[in-house]
């Protein structure tokens, strides 16, 4: 397995957490997040963020344990995690679709798309 397909995945994940941060802090930049009705978020949608950072945490885990940089699952629950993973990053280019949010839109649908797919690029092997 090359590694630049699970690195530039964890770089990507890297630059939506720090996206994420960037709404957690209150920069008004909710029209590109959570369906972009708020420009600066709430603090309901603020916990959502960091709980989205923890999540991509964990992604990029998987993602250098599948590309053997680290260990963090054992054989082979990283290929069946990352494969879930896939598949949910997958299914995240549909809520980005239906965004009442131009912006959204814009930004989120090629950012899920290109993530999704170098998802499964690391859950093959590639």
């Amino acid at each position: 397995m090359t590694l630049a397909i699970p690195l530039a995945f964890c770089a990507l994940l890297g630059i939506l957490a720090v996206f994420q941060v960037l709404l957690i802090i209150g920069l008004p930049l909710g029209r590109f997040a959570w369906g972009g009705k708020d420009e600066v978020l709430p603090a309901r949608l603020r916990v959502g963020s960091a709980v989205s950072i923890l999540i991509y945490a964990a992604f990029a885990a998987v993602a250098l344990d599948r590309s053997g940089l680290v260990t963090v699952l054992p054989a082979p629950a990283d290929v069946v995690a990352m494969w879930v993973i896939a598949a949910y990053l997958l299914l995240s280019v549909l809520p980005n679709l239906a965004s009442k949010s131009r912006d959204e839109r814009r930004l989120m649908v090629p950012a899920s798309l290109v993530l999704a797919g170098l998802a499964f690029a690391t859950a093959l092997g590639w």
